[in-house]
């Protein structure tokens, strides 16, 4: 609570209080008046203060206005008639409850995401030759810097450690609460808390274009982005106020005119006590507070799951998903190669292995990585020599005096091997021993523990279909596809053939409230990412662009949180709509109970605060994970 929230909770308490003790004070006429006042003005100053801002600025049609109009109003009937101050001050109490508790909702929403925005560094560490360390401004060091991170620390920049080994907190980024662990040559991301262990990382990006920094950028950007809803309540307001306003008035002055005219008494203070009671039903605080704070909730507690989603209007969309299509490769599956297999003839699994990583033993690519990975014993007393490396085919070594092939198909037909086909879906790396053919390894790019579950989640949550779009083989993309149970899969496509073909499932809508959803990681998706209705990047390993065009960011890379964004996108808009219709209806049920005087001053305190503290309560829902 801070010293704001205090403030007016001890002015509501202090209000509170002198009313209730006054109800036991035997006192009347002009002393009761003057008693009274002190309560009404400890609670209610401010607001008269906004009220009469607003008519000097010319813009007062607000809560304020309507407050200070039937309170002053409602004390201006006491005075003249039945000497009854405690509605006018009731009426500002409760009003300034109700607001307490809404200032307190926003709070509680904005601590939900404290930890996130705290992830931004103070200063990184820069050694200063001697063994000390300089603590310098993050935005002042430079690429390829050496940063050490102490323990406690926040990692400033994102970078690739070149010393050391620690653990990692990257619950800020990720929402996972597991500690990371890393070593020497893993990349680490800015924002994480390194628990134990002294960090010597190497940076890769300057500060501004940090992963903290960017998180930050989207969040701070995110409240300029208005939903439909949101919209809708702006506008109504707009036009509410004043009409209530009006209507207000036309309740005091044309009742009484009419009875005048047909002979009858006008009753001036009955109708005037209708039309104040009338403008503190008609406060619209509810729709105008609680609307903004449960898609601010919504985000909020989205954030805490590690999904950073861009603005309010990208929240509401994400809930009528009803076509789901994934880029393979990063996003369905890890995008490194491993050896999923290994099929020897005549000699054992590990020396096949032992032979094809040897073979690699100076390769980059991927697939010679992936088999290096498997062996990590390559690099023994065994004599390698690389004599040559045929394009398209494969390479051809010597490894202790013997003639070893490693390639495709191809390279086993040119040397008259006789090579055997694999049912297993990958990479298939043909080995030949002194011209006989020794077996073959599978490479394949492996899913992700979590996809195919994250297919299920999807279908779940009602989405209607799931594509997969990818520039792999036919035979691998419809594999992959079987395995995960994707719906639809189109392989063999560059990155031009994707949007094509995103152009061709966006004609396939039935409405425009179906909206197609796009997930993909590399900067060969950041086109598509930009043309479909809401398009979801995976932060962690994605790249820049894919994240800068996307609507929706998922921090730990994991498939499965799209069904989750998918779930609190549903849960805020229920939440949204049940706080439309509830004070919308109780609203309009009252006004036309306070128009025919069926209602008092108390009726219409719970019309206004009662529905506002009830929706604010129901609002703040939004911050839970199911």
């Amino acid at each position: 609570m801070n010293s704001k929230q205090k403030k007016n909770l001890i002015r509501i308490i202090i209000s509170a209080v002198l009313v209730i003790s006054l109800h036991f004070v035997p006192v009347s006429g002009i002393l009761k008046f003057i008693l009274y006042m002190v309560p009404f003005l400890i609670i209610g100053y401010d607001i008269l203060i906004k009220a009469v801002k607003g008519v000097i600025n010319r813009q007062p049609f607000d809560e304020c206005l309507l407050m200070a109009v039937a309170t002053v109003g409602a004390i201006i009937l006491g005075l003249l008639g039945s000497g009854d101050y405690v509605e006018a001050v009731a009426v500002m109490l409760f009003y300034q409850t109700g607001e307490w508790f809404q200032s307190y909702a926003v709070g509680k929403s904005r601590r939900s995401i404290s930890g996130l925005m705290d992830i931004r560094p103070d200063h990184a560490n820069i050694e200063d030759g001697n063994g000390g360390l300089i603590e310098t401004d993050p935005d002042e060091v430079e690429i390829g810097t050496i940063i050490v991170v102490q323990p406690g620390e926040k990692v400033p920049i994102d970078g690739i450690v070149e010393e050391g080994s620690s653990s990692l907190n990257t619950s800020a980024l990720t929402g996972e609460s597991l500690p990371r662990d890393v070593h020497t040559g893993d990349e680490v991301l800015s924002g994480c808390i390194n628990l134990n262990g002294v960090l010597k990382i190497r940076t890769t990006k300057e500060f501004d274009e940090s992963t903290a920094s960017k998180i930050l950028e989207l969040i701070e950007d995110a409240g300029s982005r208005k939903s439909k809803s949101e919209d809708f309540i702006t506008k109504f307001a707009r036009v509410y106020t004043p009409a209530v306003v009006y209507a207000a008035l036309a309740l005091a002055i044309l009742p009484p005119v009419f009875l005048m005219i047909s002979g009858n008494s006008p009753m001036w203070g009955t109708w005037v006590y209708r039309a104040l009671t009338f403008l503190v039903i008609s406060c619209p605080c509810a729709l105008v507070i609680s609307i903004p704070l449960s898609f601010f909730a919504g985000i909020g507690g989205a954030s805490r799951s590690g999904i950073l989603i861009k603005g309010s209007n990208y929240l509401e969309a994400v809930s009528e998903a009803s076509t789901v299509v994934f880029d393979k490769t990063g996003t369905l599956t890890k995008g490194t190669f491993e050896v999923a297999a290994i099929h020897p003839k005549d000699i054992s699994e590990k020396e096949l292995l032992h032979m094809a990583a040897h073979v690699e033993r100076f390769s980059n690519h991927p697939i010679g990585l992936s088999l290096k990975e498997a062996y990590p014993d390559e690099k023994d007393d065994c004599e390698v020599e690389i004599l040559e490396e045929i394009a398209g085919r494969g390479i051809k070594a010597k490894v202790n005096g013997h003639e070893i092939y490693a390639g495709n198909s191809k390279l086993m037909d040119d040397i008259g091997a006789e090579w055997h086909d694999c049912q297993k879906m990958g990479t298939i790396i043909h080995v030949s021993i002194d011209g006989e053919y020794a077996g073959h390894i599978v490479i394949s790019d492996i899913e992700k523990p979590h996809s195919k579950e994250a297919i299920a989640a999807l279908k779940k949550e009602g989405v209607k279909k799931t594509v997969m779009l990818t520039g792999d083989r036919k035979e691998v993309g419809e594999s992959v596809a079987a395995s995960l149970g994707i719906d639809e899969v189109y392989t063999e496509l560059l990155p031009g053939d994707k949007v094509s073909k995103v152009e061709e499932l966006l004609a396939q809508k039935s409405n425009s409230s179906e909206k197609l959803v796009f997930t993909g990681d590399g900067i060969n998706d950041a086109p598509v990412l930009s043309r479909v209705d809401i398009g979801i990047a995976m932060g962690a390993m994605g790249s820049d662009a894919a994240i800068e065009a996307a609507d929706i960011v998922l921090m730990d890379d994991d498939p499965l949180k799209i069904a989750e964004a998918i779930r609190i996108s549903k849960k805020c808009m229920r939440i949204v709509k049940e706080n439309i219709w509830f004070a919308i209806g109780i609203k309009i049920s009252c006004l036309i109970l306070g128009a025919l005087g069926l209602t008092n001053m108390w009726i219409a305190i719970f019309a206004d605060v009662g529905v506002m503290v009830i929706a604010v309560l129901n609002a703040i829902r939004c911050l839970g994970k199911r």
